[in-house]
């Protein structure tokens, strides 16, 4: 694989929690830079598997032949239906998912995921190739939509606020590029914490764009059919949004038994490997300020 465009956060603590051995089965559902992938294929000997999947074609760039791994160009909430393809459906030992926005989505400026210049067409999408743009949200959605989604997505008290601006500002000319969307909002933003501000307003749309949370309960819900009993996994999250769905997973009831139906409640599946989530050493935050709000939880999937 080639030069890794992505810094791996917590690379140690996510192959500890991934309880690797040579002859394994692997899946990284975000290959992204390759980082992860290349440390877990360096791990593992000449019986063992990897499958690594990413929707971005620019990840592709970033692939190198390897006689134990399997690259699948696809979002990762249908990672289950590969898995029935390949024959690996409760046969895998651990998935590993880093979630969230990489490196190069950043530094890719004309990808639109970052407010740093201005003349970027508002774009955001994962994969470039379908779906909707942040243009298309901006200058198609109702009012409400549009507020809803940047309370709910980007925890702005001024959502309304913001939506009621963007709505105006289109009857006049659609919205097409970075400048055209900071131009209209910043009257609504805080100067003092207009980095803060703006970059949970980028969060939400590119949540909504990507349906970035409807994508992660679909991948963590193919988990239960894809690990065998025993296996793990290991998920990184870097807001409270996707955080608090992973916890609430784990902590999730199996299908109702005697017991429940006595006690009340059933017994997760989940047994967790980590009481609390791991979070960045101080050296780590240092090197690399993107890991500062990681969080890492690992799970090992035990059916009833």
């Amino acid at each position: 694989m080639t030069q890794v465009y992505h810094v791996p956060v917590m690379l140690q603590e996510s192959l500890d929690g991934m309880d690797i051995r040579p002859e394994g089965c692997y899946i990284d559902v975000t290959f992204g830079g390759g980082g992860h992938s290349r440390a877990i294929l360096d791990r593992l000997g000449a019986e063992g598997h990897l499958y690594s999947v990413d929707q971005d074609a620019d990840a592709l760039a970033n692939i190198a032949p390897h006689p134990s791994f399997t690259f699948i160009a696809s979002n990762f909430r249908h990672i289950d239906r590969f898995m029935d393809y390949y024959g690996r459906l409760g046969q895998v030992d651990a998935i590993l998912a880093d979630l969230g926005v990489s490196s190069h989505h950043f530094d890719a400026q004309e990808r639109g995921f970052s407010f740093r210049t201005e003349e970027p067409l508002l774009d955001m999408r994962m994969n470039a190739r379908s779906g909707l743009s942040a243009r298309d949200v901006l200058n198609d959605y109702e009012e409400e939509q549009l507020a809803d989604l940047i309370y709910n997505y980007g925890e702005l008290r001024q959502s309304r606020q913001i939506a009621g601006r963007i709505c105006r500002a289109r009857q006049e000319r659609p919205l097409s590029t970075i400048g055209d969307l900071l131009e209209v909002v910043r009257p609504c933003i805080n100067p003092r914490e207009e980095k803060k501000q703006l970059s949970m307003l980028f969060q939400a749309l590119r949540i909504e764009v990507n349906d970035e949370l409807g994508a992660l309960r679909d991948m963590l819900e193919a988990s239960k059919r894809i690990l065998r009993p025993g296996g793990r996994l290991v998920v990184m999250t870097y807001h409270s949004l996707e955080d608090r769905i992973v916890k609430n997973f784990f902590k999730e009831s199996g299908q109702p038994d005697t017991q429940a139906q006595i006690y009340g409640s059933a017994r997760s599946p989940w047994q967790m490997i980590t009481r609390k989530p791991i979070t960045p050493s101080r050296e780590e935050e240092a090197l690399n300020p993107r890991s500062r709000s990681a969080k890492l939880r690992v799970a090992q999937w035990q059916p009833h």
